[in-house]
């Protein structure tokens, strides 16, 4: 009897029965025809009940992300737009310091060349002028060779045209250099600009 229960095909058909109960009891019928008796609609429930958790979709979570989405979505395109208006703004002010650059520049150089009467420096400049005329020529010219170039054009300038062009012819008699000189203060004398004329404090409104 023992050796009947040792046999292999005994063995084998043991597996069998415990396979077969095995699977009934898990399978549960009665679920599956659960299934069978509802709609459509609790069929596709209650399969959705066995999935798994990671494919659960949730209708407002969706639409929470598409939110989140067009937000980011403006976010970048309004970030874009404030780089483009930077890029726009560090050019013009780029271009307005070139500007300011060439315009200093030109002041610089205009500053340079031009010699300007002070108002309050013509009463003086009028007293030298004036002891100047009263001297020789010759004396004149070598008054003004001993002076800078700014103050020459200064006096000359508050001078009588017939005295300046005499110390001024005088002045290019005594040599090469004074020569070039006196041109150069003639050429100077052109782009002086007078003192500007200011309202008297007695005019009428």
């Amino acid at each position: 009897m023992v050796r009947f229960f040792q046999s292999s095909w005994m063995t084998m058909i043991l597996g069998a029965v415990i396979y077969l109960a095995t699977t009934v009891v898990l399978l549960n019928p009665a679920k599956f025809h659960a299934v069978l008796a509802s709609s459509p609609a609790e069929q596709l429930s209650i399969i959705n009940d066995n999935e798994p958790s990671w494919k659960f979709r949730n209708p407002e979570m969706d639409q929470w992300i598409e939110e989140i989405k067009r937000e980011k979505e403006s976010l970048d395109l309004r970030e874009q737009q404030l780089k483009d208006l930077e890029t726009r703004l560090n050019a013009e002010r780029q271009e307005l310091t070139v500007v300011t650059q060439a315009v200093s520049q030109m002041q610089a150089d205009f500053d340079k060349n031009v010699v300007r009467l002070n108002a309050q420096d013509v009463v003086n400049l009028k007293r030298q002028a004036k002891l100047i005329s009263a001297m020789s020529p010759e004396g004149a010219a070598a008054t003004l060779n001993d002076m800078s170039d700014d103050d020459v054009v200064r006096i000359l300038f508050t001078m009588k045209p017939d005295d300046a062009s005499l110390a001024l012819d005088t002045l290019s008699k005594m040599g090469k250099v004074q020569a070039k000189r006196a041109a150069d203060i003639i050429e100077r004398m052109r782009r002086t600009l007078p003192p500007i004329a200011t309202p008297s404090n007695n005019a009428n409104p």
